[in-house]
């Protein structure tokens, strides 16, 4: 084409579209602009486009998305997230940094109904930031704390990246949810560990005696997002239901609640809260189309091919990992987990089966990167999240976060080296 080689050519295209990403242009954009430009170049047919994004999307699998990203929503809207928050602060309020701590218990809880870490930032954010800054803690780090806390959203199922995961890797949703649990767990530890150690070393927080009554009190009153939990345990542990179908049985459950039992979502508030939901569909779903047209160009080239060779090519099989752990690190700090998801896990995942990896324990350590990456400057979304409802400079929450990250890289080592952490639940579902 115009005298050119093929592979000049694009590698133009690739610093044109860099450069775009670079100016601000929007990440799903930029990977449709690539994605048009090189099937030019290679002469791709360009109706294989609409076909290709159209029957991305049509995945039974990934209409559980819109459902939970609609449960979450609804959820922080019938007042039931608050009242969770409630029952968390009661038990660790005798603790050192106890309102801190409750922000990380909140956001495992919230994120066990909605599956959406930002999500999960902005409605606990609402709640607990404001308790947390009338116990004496800085406005800042109560954001960065939230937004630490929203990265379970992910590897507490169900979670949307889960679904996206599995649908990319061709891995089972029900295996990866399973395999989440011991993860998502022992990764709020380890998040409940450095904000104790930070509100100890500062002696923020108010410490109050422990009242059990007040506790059963506050639980009695939490009981409708309880058992939210407790339905999707049931139904999707136990196999009455797929992921989607539970999706949309907890999304209905969420909507009768909220509308005839707390009564805090008034029928004119409906079509606003179906909005917000559109709205953020609305952004992902785009993503997921256009990603999955950039990694069939990219198989068309052969970076897939390039990839493998080069990571085999190190030998090791720890050497291998710990490679693709560095990319997974750095492309989660610049770029947006979907995106990376669809266009890495392909690539990926055969590799580490080939070294020996289980397919559900490798999906498990991707994913922790990518939580990670939530709270990884320059990109840090759930940072931005934070930030937004705040109002707090992004510069101040970055001051925060060394020990949350401290904590959480030693939490995805110890993920990598042990899989047992994983499979345990896979192979003994309760």
């Amino acid at each position: 084409m115009f005298g050119i080689s093929d592979g000049i050519l694009l590698w133009i295209l690739t610093l044109v579209i860099f450069a775009m990403f670079v100016m601000g242009s929007p990440v799903f954009l930029c990977a449709a602009y690539w994605s048009v430009g090189a099937s030019l170049i290679t002469g791709f047919t360009l109706e294989n486009i609409g076909i290709t994004c159209y029957q991305s999307i049509s995945s039974y699998a990934l209409l559980a998305m819109p459902l939970f990203i609609l449960t979450g929503d609804l959820i922080g809207e019938a007042g039931v997230a608050k009242k969770l928050s409630n029952f968390s602060k009661a038990l660790v309020c005798r603790i050192r940094g106890g309102m801190a701590l409750a922000v990380q218990i909140s956001t495992t809880v919230f994120s066990a109904v909605s599956g959406s870490n930002s999500a999960t930032v902005a409605t606990i954010g609402k709640i607990m930031i404001p308790e947390m800054e009338a116990e004496g803690y800085p406005r800042s780090y109560a954001a960065t704390t939230t937004a630490a806390g929203g990265i379970t959203g992910i590897m507490v199922p169900p979670s949307i990246l889960m679904i996206v995961y599995a649908f990319s890797a061709n891995v089972s949703v029900m295996d990866m949810f399973m395999g989440g649990i011991i993860p998502g767990i022992v990764m709020t530890l380890w998040l409940m560990v450095a904000s104790y150690s930070t509100s100890a070393i500062h002696k923020w927080g108010i410490i109050r005696p422990f009242n059990l009554k007040e506790a059963l009190r506050a639980l009695l009153e939490a009981h409708y997002g309880v058992w939210a939990i407790a339905l999707i345990l049931i139904i999707i542990y136990n196999g009455i239901a797929s992921p989607t179908e539970a999706a949309g049985i907890i999304a209905a459950y969420s909507f009768l609640i909220g509308v005839f039992a707390t009564r805090e979502i008034k029928f004119k508030k409906i079509p606003a809260v179906f909005l917000s939901s559109g709205r953020v569909c609305g952004m992902l779903t785009p993503v997921v189309a256009v990603s999955v047209l950039l990694q069939q160009n990219f198989s068309i080239i052969g970076v897939q091919k390039m990839i493998e060779v080069f990571l085999l090519s190190l030998g090791n099989k720890w050497v291998i990992l710990g490679t693709i752990m560095l990319l997974i690190t750095f492309l989660g700090s610049i770029m947006e987990s979907i995106s990376i998801t669809i266009i890495l896990a392909p690539i990926m995942a055969p590799i580490a089966i080939h070294l020996g990896f289980d397919p559900t324990h490798f999906g498990i350590i991707f994913l922790t990167g990518l939580c990670i990456g939530f709270i990884t400057p320059p990109f840090g979304l759930d940072l931005f999240v934070a930030s937004g409802i705040t109002g707090e400079p992004y510069g101040k929450l970055i001051r925060w976060l060394p020990l949350y990250l401290l904590v959480l890289y030693i939490h995805w080592v110890i993920i990598a080296l042990f899989p047992w952490m994983t499979l345990i639940t896979v192979a003994s579902p309760f």
